[in-house]
């Protein structure tokens, strides 16, 4: 058999198989690289895992469903860093597990919403977003307020980070417990979304 173009297009099997090849080893040549790639792989000088509260309060953002409507990802495009600040850059982000880069955007990305707001402000948006963004179609989260930790998977959480690399020390395990335990879920949320982004605005 010649391998033309017309034959291979009428030969489904061996197109299948052209196919898969060429995929395979494309994404083998783009993908595998980066493991052996300091910036991809290390952290970011000044990142430092997130604290027992700030870990809750990413597993309320997952559970609330925040990712499905704010990326954390700034593309390196003068529209995106003019907005947003600095894009992003992978060795920020290889404590986090999963990733929550994204690239759905019903409301702004939050990769670099560390700081910019105040606490009284993400309390007040959290209860009713049209209270600060009369525009927003933002869903209210008022029971964050009444929902209370007690800290019984903190430690857990933490362990199980460790297992995935994440630096964090004994003691750190200890505490994490009573570093959570009696503040509402809406305190976890906000100390998560005020450390967003602060590693590369601290170092630059």
């Amino acid at each position: 058999m010649s391998f033309t173009h017309a034959s291979i297009e009428k030969n489904v099997g061996l197109l299948a198989l052209l196919v898969v090849l060429v995929v395979s080893v494309g994404g083998l040549v783009e993908i595998v690289p980066l493991f052996f790639q300091k910036y991809t792989t290390e952290p970011v000088e000044g990142l430092k895992p997130y604290t027992a509260l700030q870990l809750e309060g990413r597993d309320i953002y997952i559970r609330e469903g925040c990712n499905n409507c704010h990326s954390q990802m700034i593309r390196p495009f003068r529209a995106e860093t003019e907005r947003y600040g600095h894009y992003s850059v992978a060795g920020e982000f290889v404590y986090d597990h999963p990733f929550l880069w994204g690239s759905k955007r019903t409301g702004p990305d939050l990769a670099r919403v560390g700081g910019r707001y105040s606490d009284d402000w993400h309390r007040i948006h959290l209860n009713n977003p049209r209270d600060v963004v009369p525009e927003s179609n933002m869903p209210a989260f008022p029971w964050l307020t009444r929902a209370v930790l007690t800290g019984a998977d903190t430690e857990a959480k933490l362990k199980a980070m460790k297992t995935l690399g994440v630096p964090y020390t004994e003691e750190d395990l200890r505490n994490a417990r009573a570093s959570v335990a009696g503040k509402t879920e809406q305190e976890a949320l906000i100390a998560y979304l005020q450390d967003l982004g602060t590693t590369i605005k601290s170092v630059r």
